[in-house]
């Protein structure tokens, strides 16, 4: 059996209801997003894990800790959000209204982090996942994770790369097809396990 690498995207925060860049922010969960972080750990049972790491923020290892993992999971700073530098706390219509060809993908953040920098981090978390023998399971933000998603699988960042929806406490895996020489996307941004929340229905 090939290790899968399980991604759990932190619960609803306030800033994820109003699409507000949330970077480095410490942010709380909603109560709505209580509850979904909540249901990843049913939705995540009987998987037995090598290693679990979480990211320092708070909606990142609240949501861990809900899900039932807080007594065998490791901090790992390289998980944190994009720190989007200036734009914190904008919404994506502000951002272009000061620079209309702007991409996050693309561009970066000015005074945050580089496309160069965010690549280098997620790169450091690939080559310790790669040194696990079996399951991972790590809890981060959404614009990371398309990150680490994206160079798993060997691919530079490009503006697409916002094309890889991932929706508040969602569940997606990276493994390998046949052998450890082809790293493949396994599942994707399922919420399957949130059908049961008044705001999933």
């Amino acid at each position: 059996m090939l290790p899968t690498i399980y991604l759990a995207r932190h619960g609803e925060t306030a800033w994820t209801l109003t699409a507000q860049h949330t970077g480095l922010t410490d942010l709380l969960l909603t109560p709505q997003g209580e509850l979904d972080a909540a249901k990843l750990g049913p939705r995540l049972a009987g998987i037995q894990f090598e290693t679990v790491w979480t990211s320092p923020l708070q909606r990142a290892s609240r949501t861990c800790a809900l899900a039932g993992f807080a007594p065998v999971a490791n901090v790992d700073p390289d998980l944190v959000e994009w720190d989007y530098g200036d734009y914190e706390g904008l919404r994506s219509q502000e951002i272009r209204a000061k620079d209309p060809n702007w991409k996050l993908f693309r561009n970066g953040a000015p005074n945050g982090e580089s496309i160069e920098t965010i690549t280098a981090r997620a790169d450091r978390v690939v080559t310790r996942l790669r040194a696990i023998n079996g399951n991972a399971l790590l809890f981060s933000s959404g614009h990371f994770l398309r990150v680490l998603a994206t160079r798993w699988i060997g691919l530079p960042l490009s503006p697409h790369c916002i094309s890889f929806l991932l929706g508040a406490a969602s569940l997606s895996a990276l493994s390998y097809e046949h052998s450890l020489e082809r790293p493949v996307v396994s599942l994707w941004n399922d919420t399957h396990h949130l059908r049961n929340s008044d705001t999933h229905k």
